[in-house]
């Protein structure tokens, strides 16, 4: 069976998504790790309501210590063949890139190359969009390398912008539209 860790920074709809596909069996996967540099974020506590193991890792709770080193050996550790990363907002450092090429797994809310790179992420993206008049926009689910929002993609789903839709519309539906994109990633993936 193929195993799933997560890196997420807040809610981690990204891995509810892909540990109700794997509880469904629609993916032949399992989700075996959630860490978050959050102390606070709620994919935590969703991690831990269903037994997965769950950290945090931050300068913060381990100064003086190579956080990427000690992600990438947790990960090593729980013998992990994918990394997703379900709203993470720190850059992959390459000692991780090194250790799990082409399987570091990311969601980004546009149609990349548009709307990406450092500081386009959640609504930032959205309201870029509707600013810039798009008559379409959807999610990219890409490889990570050591640019932001530049690697090879799995797959990209769009959807059409109406003129007068607002930012919080736009978000709503791409949100939905993410959601599936993920999971039909991880399976071209898997299966």
């Amino acid at each position: 069976m193929i195993k799933i860790s997560i890196l997420s920074s807040y809610n981690g709809s990204g891995f509810d998504a892909l540990y109700e596909a794997c509880k469904s069996g629609v993916l032949n996967a399992k989700i075996v790790l959630v860490i978050s540099n959050n102390t606070n974020a709620n994919v935590l506590k969703n991690a831990q309501k269903r037994n997965i193991s769950n950290f945090v890792i931050n300068q913060k709770k381990f100064p003086n210590t190579n956080i990427d080193e000690k992600i990438t050996n947790l990960v090593l550790k729980y013998e992990s063949d994918f990394i997703f990363l379900s709203g993470y907002m720190k850059k992959i450092d390459k000692i991780l890139l090194k250790a799990f090429p082409n399987k570091i797994i990311n969601s980004h809310p546009s149609l990349l190359p548009k709307f990406g790179g450092k500081g386009m992420y959640g609504r930032f993206v959205h309201e870029a969009v509707v600013k810039a008049k798009e008559k379409q926009t959807g999610a990219s689910i890409h490889f990570v390398n050591e640019n932001y929002d530049e690697g090879k993609y799995i797959l990209q789903k769009s959807i059409n912008i109406k003129e007068d839709e607002s930012v919080d519309l736009v978000e709503n539906k791409v949100k939905k539209l993410e959601i599936q994109a993920i999971v039909e990633a991880f399976i071209k993936l898997i299966n």
